[in-house]
Protein backbone atom coordinates (compact mmCIF):
# COMPACT_ATOMS: atom_id res chain seq x y z
CA UNK A 1 0.00 0.00 0.00
CA UNK A 2 1.33 3.38 -1.32
CA UNK A 3 1.87 5.75 1.57
CA UNK A 4 4.40 9.01 2.07
CA UNK A 5 5.36 10.94 5.17
CA UNK A 6 3.49 14.37 6.00
CA UNK A 7 6.32 16.49 5.86
CA UNK A 8 8.35 16.43 9.32
CA UNK A 9 5.12 15.18 11.24
CA UNK A 10 6.48 11.74 11.44
CA UNK A 11 3.08 10.40 9.84
CA UNK A 12 2.50 8.22 7.02
CA UNK A 13 -0.36 8.26 4.95
CA UNK A 14 -2.24 7.04 2.16
CA UNK A 15 -1.93 9.76 -0.43
CA UNK A 16 -5.80 9.57 -0.98
CA UNK A 17 -7.53 11.23 2.05
CA UNK A 18 -10.93 11.02 3.10
CA UNK A 19 -12.42 13.83 2.71
CA UNK A 20 -15.62 13.40 5.05
CA UNK A 21 -17.72 17.12 4.11
CA UNK A 22 -20.16 15.40 1.62
CA UNK A 23 -21.13 13.01 4.36
CA UNK A 24 -22.59 15.21 6.71
CA UNK A 25 -25.62 17.67 6.76
CA UNK A 26 -24.33 20.52 4.49
CA UNK A 27 -24.28 17.81 1.45
CA UNK A 28 -25.58 14.57 1.06
CA UNK A 29 -26.58 14.09 4.73
CA UNK A 30 -26.15 10.30 4.67
CA UNK A 31 -26.92 8.82 8.10
CA UNK A 32 -22.80 7.95 10.61
CA UNK A 33 -23.94 4.21 9.77
CA UNK A 34 -24.06 4.60 6.16
CA UNK A 35 -21.38 7.17 6.06
CA UNK A 36 -19.34 4.90 8.52
CA UNK A 37 -19.54 1.95 6.31
CA UNK A 38 -18.45 3.68 3.73
CA UNK A 39 -14.72 5.20 5.62
CA UNK A 40 -14.89 1.75 7.11
CA UNK A 41 -14.77 0.54 2.86
CA UNK A 42 -11.78 2.72 2.71
CA UNK A 43 -9.92 2.03 5.68
CA UNK A 44 -9.84 -1.69 5.14
CA UNK A 45 -8.35 -0.85 1.33
CA UNK A 46 -5.52 1.38 3.11
CA UNK A 47 -6.75 4.84 3.44
CA UNK A 48 -5.40 6.10 7.01
CA UNK A 49 -6.20 9.85 6.87
CA UNK A 50 -9.49 10.78 7.51
CA UNK A 51 -10.30 15.08 7.27
CA UNK A 52 -13.38 16.80 9.33
CA UNK A 53 -13.97 19.67 10.68
CA UNK A 54 -16.76 21.16 13.55
CA UNK A 55 -18.75 22.70 10.72
CA UNK A 56 -18.72 19.12 9.20
CA UNK A 57 -20.72 17.26 12.00
CA UNK A 58 -19.29 14.09 10.52
CA UNK A 59 -17.53 13.06 13.78
CA UNK A 60 -20.51 10.22 14.53
CA UNK A 61 -19.67 8.87 10.84
CA UNK A 62 -15.87 8.44 11.63
CA UNK A 63 -16.79 6.88 15.31
CA UNK A 64 -18.68 4.51 13.08
CA UNK A 65 -15.92 4.02 10.96
CA UNK A 66 -13.58 3.13 13.75
CA UNK A 67 -15.74 0.56 16.24
CA UNK A 68 -14.06 -2.65 15.86
CA UNK A 69 -11.35 -1.18 13.41
CA UNK A 70 -7.71 -2.26 14.89
CA UNK A 71 -5.68 -0.82 11.38
CA UNK A 72 -3.45 2.67 11.72
CA UNK A 73 -5.48 5.44 11.62
CA UNK A 74 -5.16 9.42 11.52
CA UNK A 75 -7.69 12.23 12.44
CA UNK A 76 -7.48 15.74 11.20
CA UNK A 77 -10.00 18.21 11.94
CA UNK A 78 -10.62 21.99 11.97
CA UNK A 79 -11.80 24.33 14.23
CA UNK A 80 -13.00 27.67 12.45
CA UNK A 81 -13.01 29.35 15.84
CA UNK A 82 -11.78 33.20 16.53
CA UNK A 83 -11.40 32.86 20.37
CA UNK A 84 -9.15 30.57 22.58
CA UNK A 85 -11.94 29.23 24.90
CA UNK A 86 -13.99 28.35 21.81
CA UNK A 87 -10.65 26.84 20.47
CA UNK A 88 -10.73 24.68 23.58
CA UNK A 89 -14.45 23.92 22.97
CA UNK A 90 -14.50 22.72 19.72
CA UNK A 91 -10.86 20.64 20.04
CA UNK A 92 -12.66 18.91 23.20
CA UNK A 93 -15.61 18.31 21.78
CA UNK A 94 -14.11 16.65 18.87
CA UNK A 95 -12.46 14.56 21.51
CA UNK A 96 -15.09 13.88 23.05
CA UNK A 97 -17.66 12.55 20.20
CA UNK A 98 -14.43 10.84 18.37
CA UNK A 99 -14.20 8.83 21.62
CA UNK A 100 -9.93 10.03 21.53
CA UNK A 101 -7.40 11.04 24.12
CA UNK A 102 -5.35 12.92 21.20
CA UNK A 103 -6.23 14.20 17.54
CA UNK A 104 -3.36 13.52 15.05
CA UNK A 105 -3.52 17.07 13.35
CA UNK A 106 -6.21 20.07 14.34
CA UNK A 107 -6.29 23.03 11.96
CA UNK A 108 -7.24 26.92 12.03
CA UNK A 109 -10.03 26.68 9.35
CA UNK A 110 -9.37 29.67 7.64
CA UNK A 111 -10.98 29.99 4.49
CA UNK A 112 -11.55 33.86 4.48
CA UNK A 113 -9.04 34.57 6.75
CA UNK A 114 -6.08 36.37 4.98
CA UNK A 115 -3.64 36.83 8.05
CA UNK A 116 -4.09 34.03 10.35
CA UNK A 117 -0.98 34.86 12.43
CA UNK A 118 -2.77 38.35 12.97
CA UNK A 119 -6.76 38.17 12.73
CA UNK A 120 -6.64 34.25 14.87
CA UNK A 121 -3.12 34.53 16.80
CA UNK A 122 -4.75 33.59 19.70
CA UNK A 123 -6.70 30.82 18.74
CA UNK A 124 -2.97 29.47 17.07
CA UNK A 125 -1.53 30.06 20.82
CA UNK A 126 -4.32 28.06 21.66
CA UNK A 127 -3.56 25.07 19.31
CA UNK A 128 -0.03 25.46 20.31
CA UNK A 129 -0.76 24.84 24.33
CA UNK A 130 -3.36 21.60 23.70
CA UNK A 131 -0.41 20.51 21.69
CA UNK A 132 1.47 20.71 24.80
CA UNK A 133 -1.47 19.48 26.64
CA UNK A 134 -1.30 15.80 24.44
CA UNK A 135 -4.24 16.75 22.85
CA UNK A 136 -3.52 17.08 19.31
CA UNK A 137 -0.70 15.94 17.46
CA UNK A 138 0.15 18.46 14.93
CA UNK A 139 -0.93 22.17 14.53
CA UNK A 140 -2.40 23.00 11.08
CA UNK A 141 -3.52 25.81 8.88
CA UNK A 142 -6.62 25.64 6.36
CA UNK A 143 -6.43 28.24 3.84
CA UNK A 144 -7.78 29.21 0.63
CA UNK A 145 -5.47 32.24 0.38
CA UNK A 146 -1.78 32.02 -1.14
CA UNK A 147 -0.69 34.76 1.05
CA UNK A 148 -1.41 32.69 3.97
CA UNK A 149 0.58 30.38 2.63
CA UNK A 150 3.53 32.13 2.10
CA UNK A 151 3.62 33.43 5.47
CA UNK A 152 3.14 30.17 7.23
CA UNK A 153 6.64 28.96 5.77
CA UNK A 154 8.41 31.37 8.19
CA UNK A 155 6.07 29.82 11.22
CA UNK A 156 7.56 26.36 12.30
CA UNK A 157 4.12 26.11 14.93
CA UNK A 158 2.61 25.16 11.35
CA UNK A 159 3.55 22.30 10.71
CA UNK A 160 0.39 20.73 8.31
CA UNK A 161 -0.89 22.90 5.11
CA UNK A 162 -4.40 21.89 4.12
CA UNK A 163 -4.32 24.37 0.80
CA UNK A 164 -7.32 25.12 -1.65
CA UNK A 165 -5.65 24.36 -5.40
CA UNK A 166 -7.07 22.89 -8.56
CA UNK A 167 -6.06 23.74 -12.05
CA UNK A 168 -8.48 26.41 -12.63
CA UNK A 169 -7.36 28.00 -9.47
CA UNK A 170 -11.19 28.26 -8.98
CA UNK A 171 -11.73 29.19 -5.47
CA UNK A 172 -8.19 30.71 -4.52
CA UNK A 173 -8.92 34.35 -3.25
CA UNK A 174 -6.14 36.47 -3.95
CA UNK A 175 -3.74 34.61 -6.85
CA UNK A 176 -3.54 32.01 -9.24
CA UNK A 177 -3.16 28.09 -9.41
CA UNK A 178 0.52 28.97 -9.97
CA UNK A 179 1.00 31.28 -7.67
CA UNK A 180 -0.71 28.77 -4.67
CA UNK A 181 1.26 26.00 -6.51
CA UNK A 182 4.46 27.94 -5.40
CA UNK A 183 3.53 28.46 -2.03
CA UNK A 184 2.50 25.07 -1.50
CA UNK A 185 6.44 24.05 -3.02
CA UNK A 186 7.41 26.51 -0.43
CA UNK A 187 5.55 25.16 2.66
CA UNK A 188 7.02 21.61 1.62
CA UNK A 189 10.78 22.74 1.18
CA UNK A 190 10.30 24.39 4.71
CA UNK A 191 9.29 20.94 5.99
CA UNK A 192 5.50 20.98 6.40
CA UNK A 193 3.32 18.51 5.35
CA UNK A 194 1.17 19.30 2.56
CA UNK A 195 -2.54 17.50 1.67
CA UNK A 196 -4.67 19.80 -0.82
CA UNK A 197 -8.30 20.83 -0.92
CA UNK A 198 -10.98 21.23 -3.60
CA UNK A 199 -8.93 19.12 -6.29
CA UNK A 200 -12.18 18.73 -8.60
CA UNK A 201 -13.33 22.58 -7.38
CA UNK A 202 -16.01 21.36 -4.70
CA UNK A 203 -17.46 19.16 -7.92
CA UNK A 204 -17.26 21.77 -10.87
CA UNK A 205 -14.18 20.10 -12.09
CA UNK A 206 -16.18 15.78 -11.98
CA UNK A 207 -16.24 16.06 -15.82
CA UNK A 208 -12.58 16.35 -15.78
CA UNK A 209 -12.00 15.06 -12.55
CA UNK A 210 -9.02 12.32 -14.10
CA UNK A 211 -6.83 15.60 -15.50
CA UNK A 212 -7.85 17.29 -12.23
CA UNK A 213 -6.68 14.82 -9.83
CA UNK A 214 -3.41 14.70 -11.66
CA UNK A 215 -2.56 17.91 -11.97
CA UNK A 216 -2.61 18.40 -8.42
CA UNK A 217 -0.66 15.12 -7.30
CA UNK A 218 1.76 16.24 -10.10
CA UNK A 219 2.37 19.45 -7.89
CA UNK A 220 5.51 19.90 -6.11
CA UNK A 221 5.47 19.83 -2.79
CA UNK A 222 2.35 17.92 -2.72
CA UNK A 223 1.76 15.05 -0.42
CA UNK A 224 -2.20 13.68 -0.69
CA UNK A 225 -5.50 15.18 -1.52
CA UNK A 226 -8.41 15.12 0.18
CA UNK A 227 -11.50 13.81 -1.98
CA UNK A 228 -15.07 13.36 -0.41
CA UNK A 229 -16.19 10.17 -1.79
CA UNK A 230 -20.05 8.50 -1.60
CA UNK A 231 -19.67 5.43 -3.02
CA UNK A 232 -17.55 2.14 -3.01
CA UNK A 233 -17.08 2.86 -6.64
CA UNK A 234 -15.40 6.60 -6.09
CA UNK A 235 -13.01 4.42 -3.74
CA UNK A 236 -12.56 2.01 -5.85
CA UNK A 237 -11.24 4.22 -8.59
CA UNK A 238 -9.55 6.98 -6.87
CA UNK A 239 -7.16 4.36 -4.77
CA UNK A 240 -6.29 2.74 -8.43
CA UNK A 241 -5.99 6.14 -9.83
CA UNK A 242 -3.55 7.64 -6.73
CA UNK A 243 -1.37 4.19 -5.76
CA UNK A 244 -1.37 2.96 -9.91
CA UNK A 245 -2.12 5.54 -12.03
CA UNK A 246 -4.76 3.20 -13.67
CA UNK A 247 -7.98 4.64 -14.01
CA UNK A 248 -10.67 2.32 -15.69
CA UNK A 249 -12.40 3.95 -18.29
CA UNK A 250 -16.02 2.93 -18.36
CA UNK A 251 -15.85 3.29 -14.30
CA UNK A 252 -14.22 7.13 -14.66
CA UNK A 253 -17.33 8.36 -17.42
CA UNK A 254 -19.79 7.32 -15.08
CA UNK A 255 -18.00 9.11 -12.45
CA UNK A 256 -17.32 12.05 -14.43
CA UNK A 257 -20.47 11.70 -15.96
CA UNK A 258 -22.18 13.29 -12.27
CA UNK A 259 -23.50 16.92 -11.60
CA UNK A 260 -23.73 18.58 -8.07
CA UNK A 261 -25.14 22.13 -7.81
CA UNK A 262 -26.24 24.15 -4.20
CA UNK A 263 -29.85 24.02 -4.09
CA UNK A 264 -31.49 27.30 -2.39
CA UNK A 265 -35.04 25.97 -0.90
CA UNK A 266 -36.36 29.61 -2.04
CA UNK A 267 -39.67 29.09 -0.95
CA UNK A 268 -38.12 28.81 2.58
CA UNK A 269 -35.88 31.52 2.39
CA UNK A 270 -36.32 34.11 5.27
CA UNK A 271 -33.81 36.88 3.68
CA UNK A 272 -31.76 36.86 6.79
CA UNK A 273 -28.61 36.64 4.61
CA UNK A 274 -26.27 34.93 6.91
CA UNK A 275 -25.39 32.47 4.08
CA UNK A 276 -24.02 35.91 2.44
CA UNK A 277 -20.46 36.12 3.99
CA UNK A 278 -20.20 32.69 4.98
CA UNK A 279 -19.64 31.95 1.65
CA UNK A 280 -15.98 31.59 0.92
CA UNK A 281 -15.69 32.29 -3.56
CA UNK A 282 -18.29 35.76 -3.15
CA UNK A 283 -21.06 33.69 -4.95
CA UNK A 284 -23.72 34.76 -2.83
CA UNK A 285 -26.35 37.36 -3.10
CA UNK A 286 -29.36 38.92 -2.00
CA UNK A 287 -31.69 39.13 -4.60
CA UNK A 288 -35.34 40.56 -3.95
CA UNK A 289 -35.08 39.06 0.16
CA UNK A 290 -33.97 35.90 -1.19
CA UNK A 291 -30.58 34.22 -1.60
CA UNK A 292 -29.34 33.57 -4.68
CA UNK A 293 -26.34 31.44 -6.14
CA UNK A 294 -23.96 32.48 -8.87
CA UNK A 295 -23.31 28.44 -10.75
CA UNK A 296 -20.26 29.90 -12.17
CA UNK A 297 -18.60 31.25 -9.35
CA UNK A 298 -20.03 28.51 -6.40
CA UNK A 299 -17.17 25.72 -5.55
CA UNK A 300 -19.86 23.77 -3.41
CA UNK A 301 -18.25 23.78 -0.29
CA UNK A 302 -21.70 24.16 1.73
CA UNK A 303 -20.13 26.43 4.30
CA UNK A 304 -23.16 28.89 3.51
CA UNK A 305 -25.74 25.66 4.83
CA UNK A 306 -23.59 25.41 7.99
CA UNK A 307 -24.44 29.54 8.03
CA UNK A 308 -28.53 28.67 7.45
CA UNK A 309 -30.61 29.04 10.38
CA UNK A 310 -33.39 27.75 8.61
CA UNK A 311 -31.22 24.64 6.59
CA UNK A 312 -32.58 25.40 3.65
CA UNK A 313 -28.84 25.09 1.75
CA UNK A 314 -27.63 22.41 0.35
CA UNK A 315 -25.38 20.91 -1.83
CA UNK A 316 -26.76 18.01 -4.06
Amino acid sequence: MKRVILGKTGLSVNPLVYGTLPLGPLQANVSPQEGGRLIRYALERGVNLLDSAELYQTYGHIRAALDGFSGDVCIATKSHANTAAATRAHVERALSELGRERLDIVHLHGARVADPFVERGEVIEELVKLKGEGKIGHVGLSSHFVSALRKSVTHPEIEVVHPLINRTGMGIIDGSAAEMADAIAACAAAGKGVYAMKALAGGNLISSARESIRYVLGLQGVHGIALGMLSEAEIDGNLALFERGEADERLWEKLEGRRRKLQIMQAFCKGCGACVPACTNNALAMVDGHAEVDDETCILCGYCGAACPEFMIRVV
